[in-house]
């Protein structure tokens, strides 16, 4: 039986191929798609998650959620330098005709979540806004959940958007902070292991050669990416799958090696503010409150993304 998931996301461009991925991988049932801001605003990510869907010929419910973060002012502004301007690459595709429900991401996470005990699988690859509402709502739903597999953090290396933090927790730390600390089955994916992964820039022809609508919105989006990596990464032929990984791991946990660490978020530090700091040491102080991956099969793992996502 397919696993029911919903996916949060705050729809750039590795969303939009963590989405084809999801839809197009049976041993998920996408029951629903959330928007947070983060890449770009919670309005152009839930524009941009439709066109995706619109591409993939796939009728989900969407609901759009946080548009800041909850106590705070926003710490950083739209990922163009990585996205560009609208968050798919600054590409022209037709905008999408549908809207999305007349229910808040947080409502509608809880929503399907009570519906369905112990069977939904939440993937979030946004900030934690809409998770850390929606538990803040009903904290009910920490122990109803199946599991939640977060793309966000950086335990043992450095983070991107500053020397300390990744770009997902520090967009919301005090969310992040409060979802570490809830009690819900946690999988952290970060960038301790999505940095091992490059999907190689050959696979721009392949998908074109392909000529479909979804292979042909896949590859101009994903140039852009790739392009932007070029500004980070010294001769990369190629860029992370970030966001498709946290997928990967709700279809097959094989795919990566955990280890249950206890991680808290900085919230109060300057240059440290939204570091993920895991308590590695041999007698930790507290119990660990998650699983971190510190492994992946990378080969393994691209071969199984470029086979499903366009």
């Amino acid at each position: 039986m397919a696993k029911k998931v919903i996916l949060d996301v705050d729809t750039g461009i590795d969303d939009a191929m963590a989405l084809s991925y999801a839809v197009r991988s049976p041993e998920l049932e996408v029951i629903g798609i959330t928007t947070c801001f983060g890449n770009t605003s919670v309005e152009e990510a839930t524009r941009n998650t439709f066109q995706v869907l619109d591409y993939l010929e796939a009728e989900i419910p969407v609901a759009a959620g946080a548009d800041k973060p909850l106590f705070r002012d926003h710490l950083k502004g739209k990922a163009t330098r990585v996205h560009g301007e609208n968050g798919i690459g600054d590409t022209a595709h037709p905008f999408p005709k549908r809207e999305p429900i007349g229910q808040h991401a947080a409502d509608f996470i809880v929503s399907k979540v009570k519906e369905n005990p112990k069977q939904v699988t939440l993937i979030l690859v946004g900030s934690l806004t809409n998770m850390a509402t929606a538990i803040m709502k009903d904290p009910e739903i920490v122990h109803l959940v199946r599991e939640v597999i977060i793309m966000g953090g950086a335990v043992t290396v450095p983070g991107n958007v500053t020397p300390a933090a990744e770009a997902n927790i520090y967009t919301d730390p005090e969310a992040a902070e409060y979802v570490f600390r809830s009690g819900l089955p946690i999988t952290l994916v970060g960038l301790d292991v999505t940095l091992k992964t490059l999907l190689p820039r050959k696979y721009l022809e392949i998908w074109r050669a392909k000529n479909t609508r979804l292979s042909n919105y896949m590859a101009d989006i994903t140039e852009h990416y790739m392009n932007a990596y070029l500004q980070f990464y010294t001769d990369i032929q190629g860029c992370g799958l970030h966001d498709p990984l946290a997928v990967a791991v709700a279809i097959d946990r094989t795919f990566v090696k955990t280890k249950p660490v206890h991680v808290q978020v900085d919230i109060e530090g300057t240059i440290s503010l939204g570091r993920t700091v895991g308590d590695l040491r041999p007698k930790p102080a507290q119990p660990p409150n998650m699983e971190v991956c510190l492994e992946v099969d990378a080969d393994r793992f691209l071969q199984h993304f470029v086979s499903r996502v366009v």
